[in-house]
């Protein structure tokens, strides 16, 4: 493991499987495929994809919410593959986790009070009352949230409020890594713009590092250091956010990219259309699992698949290369 890496993912694999018989399962969801990757101190790395890609099963991997079939995850130099609960509950501490629907992520029966206040009392039993109750104001007006609110319920406040208290839970702790499940998508486009802008002034002040899960290429692009692109649970470019933007290698990169509004209106991008569906992650194409949908296919794509290399500085997994 590189001397400033926090996080190194190799060949994570999670298969979930379909309706069993009496013996076995009939077939696996083969959700995350082979998967390997590192985050360096402080960086923001994110993870781009379709819908149903694996992402989001990766980020609960990588945070112990649900156990990978192989693999290592390798955090902050240990290994965490094959560790107990009481193990993985001294690690969720410094590796926090923000959900994707902050309508969902907070109780509706407690105040925010003790929603925040709850981590202190698993992670800090040695911290007086009184302590735990600073910390929760001091964290809250970090985040933009008026201290008066503490006695409210979750459902009293906005979509973009509630992000803020779950984003205000996951930093109480003070954690080295946070995992940001489409912390953005269920926003306003207003709101999404002033949540992100807070996570990089977070991340400034706290010297956080980030794995930034998102289907939307455009919200990634002003955060990212750098990005990785799945599809059907295997990563396929991972690449500096400015080469991604720039000179994407991948025919699947590229046809997200072209698929991202452009705000000038006399700048044209030729818009890439994929043929076909997304083929069904319980019985994925053989090959590149891409080349059914690829405007660049080969025979070759159709039975050999490609493994990440590197291309000019970029780590691209395809034929073309």
């Amino acid at each position: 493991m590189a001397a400033n890496n926090l996080l190194e993912v190799k060949n994570i694999k999670k298969y979930f499987p379909l309706s069993k018989g009496w013996f076995s399962a009939k077939g696996h969801v083969k959700a995350v495929d082979q998967v390997s990757f590192s985050i360096q101190r402080g960086e923001t790395f994110s993870l781009v994809g379709e819908s149903g890609c694996g992402k989001s099963t990766l980020g609960r991997l990588i945070n112990g919410l649900i156990k990978s079939d192989d693999g290592e995850i390798i955090f902050k130099g240990k290994n965490l593959t094959g560790a107990n609960e009481k193990a993985w509950r001294s690690y969720r501490k410094p590796m926090q986790m923000i959900f994707q629907d902050p309508y969902a992520s907070l109780s509706p029966r407690m105040k925010i009070k003790d929603i925040l206040d709850e981590p202190l009392k698993i992670h800090h039993p040695e911290l007086s009352k009184e302590t735990r109750k600073t910390m929760v104001q001091e964290i809250l007006d970090v985040c933009g949230i008026d201290a008066y609110h503490l006695d409210k319920y979750a459902h009293e406040f906005s979509g973009g409020q509630r992000q803020r208290i779950g984003i205000a839970r996951a930093l109480i702790l003070k954690p080295e890594l946070i995992i940001a499940d489409e912390p953005v998508s269920a926003l306003d486009v207003s709101i999404q713009a002033q949540v992100l802008n807070l996570l990089k002034e977070l991340q400034e002040n706290y010297q956080l590092t980030y794995l930034f899960i998102s289907h939307d290429l455009s919200v990634v692009e002003h955060i990212s250091d750098k990005i990785a692109v799945m599809y059907l649970g295997n990563i396929v470019e991972i690449s500096p956010a400015e080469d991604i933007f720039s000179r994407p290698k991948h025919p699947y990169t590229q046809a997200l990219l072209s698929a991202v509004p452009i705000p000038n209106p006399k700048v044209k991008r030729e818009r890439i259309m994929l043929k076909g569906e997304i083929p069904n992650a319980a019985n994925p194409p053989k090959g590149c699992k891409f080349h059914s949908r690829c405007p660049h296919a080969m025979d070759i794509c159709k039975t050999v698949e490609p493994q990440l290399k590197k291309v000019e500085g970029q780590m691209v997994a395809c034929h073309l290369y």
